[in-house]
């Protein structure tokens, strides 16, 4: 039986500045996660990373019933937690740059890229092949690392996949073999007659 996973990136509260912090949704966040609820492939079962941010988003989607899975976390930033990019860069410039341009390195004390992309690509090859339509909001850390994982790309390629909040990407695999899915434009005329 062929697995199909939808990962969808949970939605983004308004910020001024990028800031390493899980932090609550605003209104106009949740107005747009509600607004795509009814857009979603159905699934079998669906997940949620435990964070704030994502939890919220699978409310707001309307989700009932969510597991929360850890392997789906983001990051963890080490001692960045809860700055802003803009005080990482201040503070520790050297750092951030090697973090950013080294897939290995973790100068926060936390994960690094590597270190993630293992991390999402184990839980995506443990779930069962019988496991039917999945759908999970995940952070964009995650998507990203998905995808490096699934298209065995190298891990420097990890800053080089754009995810954009309340995006998806979907995968269908079989026996730890994963490949990317991509969407269709509808057919449908737009504004009317057409």
């Amino acid at each position: 039986m062929t697995v199909r996973l939808t990962l969808l990136c949970a939605a983004a509260p308004v910020e001024r500045d990028v800031r390493f912090a899980d932090v609550p949704l605003d209104d106009r966040a949740l107005r747009e996660t509600r607004a795509i609820a009814g857009t979603l492939p159905t699934a079998d079962t669906r997940y949620s990373a435990p964070s704030q941010r994502c939890t919220q988003t699978a409310k707001a989607l309307g989700w009932d019933a969510v597991t929360l899975e850890p392997a789906l976390r983001d990051v963890d930033m080490g001692s960045w937690r809860d700055l802003s990019l803009g005080e990482v860069a201040a503070s520790d410039g050297a750092g951030l740059a090697a973090w950013m341009s080294d897939p290995d390195a973790a100068p926060h004390r936390g994960e690094s890229v590597t270190e993630v992309c293992h991390r999402v690509s184990a839980w995506l090859d443990a779930l069962p092949e019988d496991a039917g339509r999945l759908l999970a909001v995940v952070e964009q850390a995650v998507a990203r690392a998905a995808l490096v994982g699934v298209l065995g790309a190298p891990p420097q390629s990890f800053w080089r996949v754009d995810v954009p909040p309340l995006s998806t990407v979907q995968f269908t695999g079989r026996g730890n073999r994963w490949n990317l899915r991509m969407g269709t434009v509808s057919t449908a005329p737009v504004g009317g007659d057409g």
